[in-house]
Order: structure tokens, then sequence, then C-alpha cells
């Protein structure tokens, strides 16, 4: 059986990756592992802090990896590095076939030069847009909520995620996909003009660059890198 619009069942997973333990990010992953038989790759922090999830996960499928260490699934070498977030081990990730390597990075609550190092050499990220500073504001969220967010293990703002991009087109990225925006304090519009605008004032030229919105509630084109 086909699931979902890119025709692919869960069956042909191979693992899934965890980067941390919030709600939004791991909802339903037990019970995807239960039912499709599927490893489940995160820190051991991760696995002990979602314990209702981990609960469902058969022995076999539960995968402890530690940062900065490489494992593989099948021919994919994968290294998960540190990111600045409110969790307790939380990680993006790297993946590589040898020849070409992609990078997984939101909920990160500042950029900093161990991330912009593990993202180098990319040729296409899927980075975090989160917010817009003054749409934050207007918010009706409580301002420890709005201080959270904008905090330094909070969330990517658009203008920080678009020198981001910009740093690593000069390093080889040719893709970006913007993802993790916040429904409350952003709009795809916003986060693809703030980033596209941040490119062209370093000097950057965007035309040769692809950069997209991740939609909220469906799957995305098939980008082939």
């Amino acid at each position: 059986m086909l699931y979902g619009n890119i025709g692919i069942s869960p069956s042909c997973l191979d693992g899934i990756l965890v980067t941390h333990e919030h709600s939004d990010h791991i909802k339903s992953v037990g019970s995807l592992s239960k039912k499709f038989d599927i490893p489940v790759f995160t820190t051991r922090e991760t696995f002990d802090a979602m314990d209702k999830q981990t609960q469902k996960i058969s022995y076999n499928n539960i995968k402890k990896i530690n940062i900065d260490e490489d494992f593989s699934i099948g021919e994919i070498k994968i290294s998960a590095f540190s990111i600045p977030h409110d969790a307790a081990n939380p990680c993006g990730f790297n993946l590589s076939d040898g020849s070409k390597k992609i990078s997984i990075a939101t909920d990160i609550g500042h950029m900093n030069n161990y991330i912009l190092h593990h993202l180098e050499g990319s040729k296409f990220v899927l980075l975090e847009a989160n917010y817009d500073p003054e749409v934050l504001k207007c918010t009706r969220y409580p301002y420890k909520l709005k201080s959270r967010i904008a905090g330094p293990t909070g969330h990517l703002s658009n203008s920080v995620a678009g020198k981001t991009i910009n740093f690593l087109i000069k390093n080889g990225l040719e893709t970006a996909i913007l993802g993790h925006l916040s429904k409350e304090s952003n709009f795809p519009e916003l986060a693809y003009q703030t980033v596209i605008d941040e490119i062209i004032a370093c000097g950057t030229d965007s035309s040769k660059f692809n950069l997209s919105v991740a939609n909220r509630d469906f799957p995305g084109k098939v980008i082939n890198i």
C-alpha cells in the first residue's frame, strides 16, 4: 500500500532520525516504528526523554547514537551534531553517500561556528526559518514564550537563516528548503523574501540558487541532489 502524495510506503523506510523529544517531532514515531518495524536513531538522552514513544519501539529498533560520531543506514553515512535548543540532547544531521552531503538543521536557538562547520560543504540543507522578530512581537503569545522563541535555546529567525544560507552558498550549497516555520509568528512569503534579501545584500547572485519553503500540511516536490 502506498501512502501520502509521494507514493512511498513507510515499510520501505530503513530508519527514522529523531532530532529531539518535543511533541511536534515525535508524536507518532513509536507507532510508526512498531507498525512497520523501522529502526529509530537518536541520542540516549532523547530516548530517555520520550519514554512514552520509546515503550512502543521494539528493543532491536532502538538505535542510540552519539554526537559527532558517524553511523550508517545502508549505504548512507550519517553524523549528528549538537544544536542549541531547550531539549535533552538535541541534534541536527549530516547525511552523505560519499560524494555529496545534505544536512538537516532545525530548532536552533542561535547560529554558531560549530554548526556552520558541520553544515559547510552541503549541497542541500533543510534549515529552520522559524519566526520574524516583528511578527513575533505582535502575536498573542505570552511574554515568556516570546522570550523562549527568540532566546539562545529557542528558534532561528528568518534573517539569521538568510545569513547562514549566504555563508553556505559560498561553500558549495546549491539548494535549501526553509522549514519549521511558526504558524503564528511567520509567513512562507516573508521567510522566503527575507532570506533572498539577505543573500542579495551580501552580494551573492540568488538567481542560480534553488530556495523554497516547506509546506506545513503536505510533502513538497522530490529534489534531486
